[in-house]
């Protein structure tokens, strides 16, 4: 087992809308704030000497030229996400109280949703706490904090956590890039309680071990859940399943348990692999799940060329296109991923194909996938499209919270 103190309950600062700094916004981008946008960047306010001079994370009321308030901010003055939105009302007092609030209803929507607590509890900006990920895993937390101002207040975070559902242990996992771009170093530590070595995660009837210290994100991706569903219903009665990118085998064990005949996953990293073997050892699908290591495009054109054929195939990559830069790059890399997928599945089968990456939208990945059909010869109709699960929310104002794209299709 591995041990912590519990976080003491201190506050990193003290609000008051009566003394808090002020940034002004510039005109233009104005109307973009009143619209509700929670983002506001360095060249859309006034950068003088004494903004420049405020900690990162520092709690700010944002102003218009003429001195009305248009909300609370977390301002960071060395980052390109100059300012993150907390509240509207600028005379709110951000502490204990707001914190509180925020996570409660986070938490009453979820278990609305969900009967099990299994669950991302907290996306960012969607449930109102800009730059904060908590994903639950019954009694265990693990939490990000991917921007200054979080950073900031992360203690008093934790302690609100422990005062509202007295998890067993909470997990830091702040090692995301994004802290890099708001100039936070990363942190990967039990933060507080007690986190036993084997931690099994229930989904939809299903066990998976997770490691929430060393996995992938926060160790599991509750986001694809639905997709999960629906791969596996049609992986029933029998079907060959081949899944690119297993990770855990969250995918290749549910489609094992509802009928599939055979599935082999592919992944680079050999723990996810052994997370995954354990996985179809628990759910008693060993004799038919097959997790190896490889490379996907390799293994894909290698399957293919030895003329092997799955029923259903899934691809779900990690982000393809982490910046703007790298969107026609990642645009390629769909393409080419679907063309390789649909060799391999065969007619009458069914192809999986999602992107992570925010940058790309809906429309250009799903052009980017008529071209790899087209690449591999292959005609068929789309027969679904979704996002992530209901407890990663978007922001109506904020499209990039939409991060998550995949298209199913039914193959000729």
């Amino acid at each position: 087992m591995i041990e912590t103190e519990i976080v003491a309950a201190t506050e990193p600062f003290a609000d008051d809308p009566a003394t808090r700094p002020s940034i002004v916004l510039l005109p233009a981008p104005l109307k973009r704030a009143e619209r509700g946008h929670p983002w506001i960047y360095s060249n859309e306010v006034r950068i003088d000497q004494a903004a420049r001079a405020l900690l990162p994370g520092t709690l700010v009321t944002l102003r218009r030229g003429d001195g009305t308030a248009v909300g609370v901010a977390m301002f960071n003055p060395h980052c390109l996400l100059a300012a993150r939105l907390l509240d509207r009302d600028a005379g709110r007092s951000i502490g204990r109280r707001f914190f509180a609030s925020r996570i409660q209803r986070a938490l009453r929507l979820r278990q609305q949703l969900f009967s099990e607590p299994f669950y991302r509890l907290v996306h960012a900006e969607a449930d109102g706490l800009p730059g904060l990920v908590v994903d639950r895993f019954d009694e265990v937390l693990v939490v990000q904090s991917n921007a200054a101002g979080m950073a900031r207040v992360e203690a008093l975070i934790l302690d609100t956590l422990c005062a509202i559902l007295e998890p067993k242990a909470i997990v830091l996992r702040n090692d995301s890039p994004a802290r890099a771009q708001e100039g936070l170093l990363p942190e990967v530590r039990v933060a507080a309680g007690t986190l036993d070595a084997r931690l099994l995660l229930r989904e939809a009837g299903a066990l998976f071990p997770i490691d929430p210290l060393a996995g992938q994100k926060t160790g599991w991706f509750f986001d694809q859940r639905q997709n999960r569903g629906l791969v596996a219903n049609l992986a029933k009665g029998g079907a060959r399943v081949l899944d690119l990118y297993c990770y855990t085998g969250g995918f290749a064990v549910q489609a094992a348990r509802a009928g599939a005949s055979q599935t082999t996953g592919i992944d680079r990293s050999e723990p996810a692999l052994a997370l995954a073997r354990e996985a179809a050892v628990v759910n008693g699908v060993d004799a038919v799940c097959v997790f190896r290591r490889g490379e996907a495009f390799a293994e894909a054109e290698r399957l293919a060329g030895e003329g092997e054929r799955f029923e259903v195939v899934i691809a779900d990559p990690p982000a393809f296109a982490k910046t703007r830069k790298e969107v026609p790059a990642a645009l390629r890399g769909y393409r080419k991923l679907a063309r390789l997928a649909a060799r391999t599945t065969a007619r009458g089968g069914f192809l999986f194909i999602a992107s992570c990456s925010y940058h790309i939208g809906v429309a250009e990945f799903t052009e980017a996938v008529r071209q790899g059909l087209a690449d591999a010869g292959r005609t068929g109709r789309i027969i679904n499209t979704s996002g992530a699960g209901p407890d990663h929310p978007v922001h109506p104002a904020l499209p990039e919270t939409a991060y998550l794209k995949s298209t199913t299709l039914s193959l000729d």
